[in-house]
């Protein structure tokens, strides 16, 4: 179980660690078009979970700052808006206000309701699926960091299912990721790149050696 005090601050708390945990999903899917297409669909999640007051192409560019900000500007994708500058970005963003909602799944967390039901309000697509797939992901990575036992895939669509009132459905051809998959760590690019260097540096070495 993930305690409070164990767990990494928030960039943006207005939104919600689900969000910020679909993000970090986000950043590591390896793949730039699916990255891409994910990232949009949590963009539109955040609107339909924002206070209705603002709209137009100010309120959207604002979410996607937002975005790289929870990301830690480290999302690469193909974005309407260019990301902003990390040294510029010294005050804490405009607070967004949600309603309250009573949790009815515990190890979701209490965001993963309203986020479910924001994404039954967008039209169906490409953003919408990849969305769901990301959310059923989630919900996977979730159920077993609760419980460390394998969970069935059948088990986690019909959460999704029950959660989102029969609205939401993962596409047949999906499949979500592996019970090892979803446990492992990511892994970080530094120390990819390190790792090859360090390979490299042998590999010249020994094959001077040769002569």
């Amino acid at each position: 179980m993930e305690y409070n005090t164990k767990r990494e601050a928030m960039a943006i708390p207005e939104y919600g660690r689900n969000i910020h945990k679909m993000i970090d999903y986000c950043v590591n899917i390896e793949d730039r078009e699916k990255r891409t297409k994910t990232a949009h669909a949590i963009v539109n999640v955040m609107g339909q979970m924002n206070t209705p007051n603002y709209k137009g192409t100010d309120f959207e560019h604002k979410l996607w700052d937002h975005l790289h900000i929870i990301s830690g500007f480290n999302l690469d994708v193909d974005s309407p808006f260019p990301p902003p500058n990390k040294d510029d970005v010294s005050k804490k963003p405009e607070r967004i206000s949600y309603s309250k909602s009573e949790m009815e799944y515990p190890h979701y967390g209490k965001h993963v309701e309203r986020i479910i039901e924001a994404v039954t309000e967008i039209e169906d697509g490409e953003k919408k699926d990849a969305i769901v797939l990301a959310i059923s992901n989630f919900l996977k990575k979730s159920y077993l960091n609760w419980n460390r036992d394998s969970v069935n895939d059948e088990t986690i669509i019909k959460n999704l299912q029950e959660m989102s009132n029969g609205k939401l459905n993962l596409k047949e051809d999906y499949t979500l990721i592996s019970s090892s998959e979803a446990l492992a760590k990511p892994k970080k690019q530094k120390n990819i790149v390190n790792k090859k260097s360090t390979q490299t540096k042998s590999n010249k070495k020994k094959y001077k050696r040769r002569f």
